[in-house]
């Protein structure tokens, strides 16, 4: 594993704060995957950085080495961050011809680049699309990209980095993906519980879903067998040939062969949200992308009947 600026930010929230577990919270990470990724750090430097005991987490010798160099690099780098993103967003954002927009599994990538280019139908637009939310994130800081639309289960907040800030644009639930053929494809909603024996799938991510998923599961009184992460294509065809149940978001694009089903009580949520560094966008220019970010996620949900009907009868959901 390459080191990378937010694992020395992991590092130092952890000495900052003491302990893991207020570092996870500082950080919106579930404890179990900070300290999967602490301890991926620390295989990658050769030694343990924290000594972790019942009062909390005190550096080690190597610990108190890394942390003297990070806190030497993470000022210097979010400096030098912070004046070539001023130096690139010197023409204004009336003036603004290149827009870099960042998107993590999502459907509103293209109803987004299709509002913002008919808004500024001279600009160029260039996507990048990731699995992760911490790579995009890092992007934002570094200003490599403008914009970045990223989600997050439960209350859980989007990775934090120096300069980036994030809105909310909506919240929703998840839903179970079936095939069209499945005794329960037809229903209003089904019990998690009713899929116990099931094989899952889910497109991969970096963030505390799984851990969220896991609880659920528990929560309704099963272990899940497996969970398959594979790309959205591949998810679809797992479930289509019966071979999996994939977890999916409501405004899911229609596919021939597969139907998404709310699950009853809600046990997993999903919030979306716009990034960018408050260094190189104006409060306007971020307003003004926002709203095409919101007015994308209005036509993914205008194409999904079933989801309009759900939001009907459930006014916590939605557009915020």
């Amino acid at each position: 594993m390459e080191l990378e600026l937010r694992h020395l930010r992991v590092i130092c929230t952890v000495a900052d704060t003491g302990s893991v577990t207020k570092a996870a919270a500082k950080l919106g990470l579930a404890q179990p995957a900070l300290t999967a990724q602490l301890n991926r750090i620390e295989r990658a430097l050769g030694g343990a950085l924290f000594e972790r005991d019942r009062r909390g987490s005190r550096p080690t010798q190597l610990g108190e080495l890394v942390l003297a160099r990070a806190r030497l690099l993470l000022p210097a780098v979010s400096e030098l961050r912070e004046e070539a993103a001023r130096l690139a967003n010197s023409a204004g954002d009336e003036g603004a011809t290149h827009f870099r927009i960042g998107s993590a599994n999502g459907p509103m990538l293209g109803g987004l680049m299709h509002h913002l280019g008919a808004d500024r139908p001279q600009a160029r637009i260039s996507p990048h699309t990731s699995y992760s939310s911490d790579e995009l994130t890092e992007l934002l800081s570094a200003g490599r990209l403008d914009f970045a639309l990223v989600g997050a289960c439960g209350e859980a907040l989007p990775p934090n980095a120096p300069g980036v800030q994030w809105r909310l644009l909506a919240v929703d639930p998840v839903f179970v993906l079936l095939p069209e053929d499945h005794p329960l494809a037809d229903k209003d909603e089904l019990e998690l519980v009713d899929l116990a024996e099931a094989r899952w799938a889910a497109t991969p991510g970096d963030g505390c879903f799984g851990d969220c998923f896991a609880a659920a599961c528990a929560r309704a009184g099963f272990a899940p067998r497996e969970l398959y992460e594979a790309d959205v294509v591949s998810c679809v065809d797992l479930v289509r040939s019966g071979d999996a149940v994939a977890l999916c978001q409501p405004t899911f694009r229609e596919w021939t062969g597969v139907v998404p089903v709310p699950i009853a009580g809600i046990p997993l949520r999903w919030r979306q949200f716009i990034g960018w560094h408050i260094d190189g966008q104006s409060t306007a220019a971020a307003e003004r992308m926002a709203g095409h970010a919101l007015a994308a996620y209005a036509d993914v949900v205008s194409r999904s009947p079933r989801y309009t009907e759900w939001l009907a009868g459930h006014p916590g959901f939605g557009m915020r």
